[in-house]
């Protein structure tokens, strides 16, 4: 079911499941988190890197990192699964081994990878829900990091341990690393939607509270929406 339809009902209990959600777990406040400490050296000059990432409605990753200081670029899409140019209503379906993700496309001279991961760990999504992200549930909606690089794959790596070891959480770190295939990007209409749809029950429910959490929280990454 299309989710703008599926939330419309929605709208009558919303003075009731707002005030809960708001101050429920990732819609209310990021986890504190430590900084990676293996991470990539800050560059010397600028230049451009692209990081691919999934974990829960597209949505609201874009919302985040469109953000963070140094991304020149944060598209949706699908990522992870075998069906070539799918569209959403196959991803949705559950059947392509797609995922919705985010393509982040950054300037390593201004942010580096790990402090990327940090915050897709605290503000972005929540890491310990197995396929699914708070209302959203199936494949679609896992938690990963398709690294690029082997230096990707061993910061994430080092960064999901380093994280585990802390016991930041009180469930297991369920994000997949798995290697880069191909990323699609998503149509149109969902490019930018937080930005373009700001009064949704959706966005206000589950989007917007992960942005201001990153402005409250990560003030010298914060910049407004280019």
């Amino acid at each position: 079911m299309n989710r703008v339809v599926r939330y419309s009902f929605l709208v009558a209990v919303a003075a009731i499941l707002l005030s809960y959600l708001v101050g429920y777990g990732f819609a209310g406040g990021a986890r504190p988190l430590p900084d990676a400490k293996i991470d990539e050296p800050r560059a010397a000059a600028k230049g451009q890197e692209t990081l691919v990432l999934a974990g829960g409605c597209f949505w609201g990753i874009q919302a985040v990192f469109e953000h963070v200081r140094g991304v020149k670029r944060a598209t949706s899409g699908y990522s992870g699964g075998t069906v070539k140019s799918p569209s959403y209503e196959q991803v949705s379906s559950g059947d392509t081994g797609h995922a919705e993700s985010v393509e982040v496309v950054y300037d390593p001279s201004q942010v580096t990878l790990g402090q990327l991961l940090k915050l897709f760990f605290s503000v972005a999504h929540d890491p310990t829900q197995l396929n699914r992200q708070g209302p959203d549930i199936g494949t679609q909606y896992r938690s990963a990091i398709f690294f690029r690089t082997t230096d990707q794959q061993r910061i994430a790596q080092a960064y999901v341990d380093q994280l585990t070891d802390a016991k930041v959480f009180s469930s297991p770190i369920v994000t997949q690393i798995v290697p880069f295939k191909a990323f699609y990007w998503a149509e149109d209409y969902h490019q930018d939607y937080a930005v373009r749809n700001p009064d949704n029950l959706y966005i206000l429910t589950n989007d917007a509270p992960k942005v201001a959490n990153l402005k409250k929280q990560f003030p010298d990454l914060y910049v407004k929406y280019r």
